[in-house]
């Protein structure tokens, strides 16, 4: 494992970009799909698919948590050219911000459009159930970190980026259409991120309560920030896979949280490919 004085850099990220391209001739994803904890089923219907194992690309940093098979797929989903990353890497991992959106740079620079990523969360709002879908409309980061710290990079983004809609609009449109052509019920919320990875007290989830969160997890802001600030149209579908700490009196634990994700990962997945279909359709109205 690389440690936290390991570069990811632009040099790094092009080695990693033109490995990939390497793998397929002439393929272009216009979108890219992050499938988190326990997730994984949403990559079994993806046509040609060619799977790159993580551990083979150049500097590419490789998951140690679990529900996170470590993989990069190249292909199709209901037609739509799309790289997926089946698992992703954490702060709580040991691995710095660099490197956990390592794989962001990669997907900006090898041109996709939308950057769609899914995550297991901790339900703190009353009316959210164990495996209710939610898209994230805005997030609260607590992770005492920001991937765009440090030196700046003018070849991938501005310094200082504005994160107004840092979740598109248009996408959060799009994926309530998409899961009402497949019969879904899709809520909205905030995202409070965590740096993990013991899971939140019951006073700090009070506390993210009262700031406006909906939600709670332990990934995915630090993607987005970067997915942003490459100018990546960004949108996260998170799964509810419990309630948050101190809102049952029962116990928290992973085994839990894959459990539920299990539950709602053919959920997800429907919602994912009727979104493919659903990009599809806007782009040939254009």
């Amino acid at each position: 494992m690389k440690t936290e004085s390991s570069p990811w850099g632009f040099e790094q990220a092009q080695e990693a970009m033109k490995y990939i391209q390497g793998c397929t001739e002439n393929f272009e994803p216009l979108t890219a799909v992050v499938l988190g904890s326990g997730l994984g089923e949403a990559a079994e219907n993806v046509e040609n698919p060619v799977v790159l194992k993580a551990e083979n690309i150049p500097d590419w940093p490789v998951s140690t948590a679990p529900g996170h098979a470590g993989r990069v797929i190249l292909g199709k989903i209901e037609g739509r050219p799309v790289v997926l990353l089946q698992g992703r890497v954490h702060y709580y991992e040991g691995y710095s911000m660099q490197a956990i959106t390592f794989s962001t740079r990669v997907l900006g620079m090898l041109g996709v459009r939308q950057f769609v990523a899914t995550n297991a969360s901790g339900g703190i709002r009353d009316d959210l159930r164990t495996g209710d879908i939610v898209a994230v409309e805005d997030h609260i980061n607590l992770m005492g970190s920001n991937p765009l710290r440090g030196p700046t990079e003018p070849r991938w983004n501005p310094r200082f980026p504005d994160m107004s809609h840092a979740y598109s609009p248009r996408l959060l449109k799009l994926m309530d259409r998409a899961a009402d052509s497949v019969g879904i019920e899709l809520k909205r919320g905030v995202y409070a991120a965590f740096m993990g990875p013991c899971f939140e007290t019951p006073a700090e989830v009070r506390m993210v309560r009262t700031l406006g969160a909906d939600l709670a997890g332990m990934s995915t802001v630090p993607e987005v920030i970067v997915a942003n600030a490459m100018g990546i149209e960004t949108a996260v579908l998170s799964c509810v896979a419990n309630k948050a700490a101190g809102l049952t009196d029962g116990t928290l634990s992973e085994e839990e949280v894959l459990t539920a994700m299990a539950g709602a990962a053919h959920s997800l997945a429907s919602v994912l490919h009727a979104l493919m279909r659903v990009l599809n359709e806007e782009e040939k109205r254009v």
